[in-house]
Order: C-alpha cells, then structure tokens, then sequence
C-alpha cells in the first residue's frame, strides 16, 4: 500500500493554524497551495480556508522528496552545510524548549479547544439575553444591526480582557516529560 492511500485523521484548520504548525509565513502557505497543496475549502467572502494536516503533511513529505530528488547528488561542501544548518535547527529547538517556549501540539490544541469553548459561550449565553432585552419592539433593521455590533463587540471585550488558556494548559504531563528523557537518553 503506498503512502498516499493511508488515511489519517489529521485536524481541520485555518490558514493561519496551518502557519503556524508549520512555522511558516502566510505567502509560504500560498505558495504551497500555488504547488498543489491539498485543500479542503478556498477561502472566500466569509469562508475560511480549511486544510486537513495529515493531508498537507503527506503532501509536504512528497513534495521535499520531490525537491531533492530535482535537486541531483550533492556535493561534499553542501551535505556540509546542510548538516550545520540542521544541527544549528535543533540547536535552536532545544534552545526555545529550555526557554519554556514551545509546548507539545496536542496541549496547544486542548488549550485552543478550552479557549474557543469559552467564545463560544460567551456568544451562546450572553448576547441573546442581552441582544433580546434592547430589541424588544425595535423594528429599524439599521438599530438592530448596531445592537447586534455593540453587544458582539461587548462579549469580545470582555474576552480580550479575560485569560482564555492559563499556564496550567499548557504545562507538560509528568508522564510525557518521562517519555520524552527517556527517548532522549536513549
């Protein structure tokens, strides 16, 4: 079976996510999706662009494949260099984890799920209530929409001003810190 009939769940995500998982800058994603990156949804007036991670990963994995093989046998001087550059990367990694300055996706991720639930109820629970008592016999399609916008703008202000992910979402298990030394001794 080759690679590209392995289904993988991945996760659903915005450009942006997508950016920032990779480490990459927004024309980067741009260029990918120029050079076939898979793509669930294009963006368009109030539609976010949607990408399904394993997919553009199995995609990037083919197309660096890809790239090297277009780029012929390498000389002596740049596996030199590639081998500074990739040692001068985890350098650099290991660096940003000893400054607490990366966690692991998957408590990134349960951090953004806590944080867009609290959104999400804050639109949910606050803005009808609220959005109902200052419209009641309002029959000016234009007062409706500034109620609207007023209260919108309320609930996010109050969300701006409030700690959606706490240090404590994004701290590491004591079982995945073993793990990781473990494999790191080894």
């Amino acid at each position: 079976m080759s690679d590209k009939n392995k289904k993988s769940k991945g996760q659903v995500v915005n450009r942006a996510d997508l950016a920032n998982i990779n480490g990459v800058s927004l024309p980067t994603i741009d260029d990918w999706v120029r050079r076939g990156c898979p793509v669930m949804q294009r963006g368009a007036r109030g539609r976010a662009w949607q990408f399904n991670t394993a997919e553009v990963r199995n995609w990037r994995d083919d197309d660096i494949r890809a790239q090297a093989v277009e780029a012929g046998p390498a000389t002596k001087d740049e596996l030199i260099l590639r081998k500074l550059r990739a040692e001068t990367e985890q350098a650099e990694l290991d660096l940003s984890k000893a400054r607490n300055e990366l966690v692991p996706v998957e408590q990134f991720d349960r951090a953004m799920t806590k944080a867009f639930g609290e959104v999400r109820a804050g639109f949910r629970n606050v803005l009808p209530s609220r959005a109902a008592r200052r419209l009641i016999g309002e029959s000016d399609e234009t007062k409706m929409k500034e109620v609207l916008i007023d209260e919108v703008d309320q609930i996010l202000l109050v969300l701006s001003d409030s700690d959606l992910i706490h240090e404590t979402d994004l701290e590491v298990e004591d079982d995945e810190e073993d793990d990781d030394e473990g494999a790191n001794s080894e």
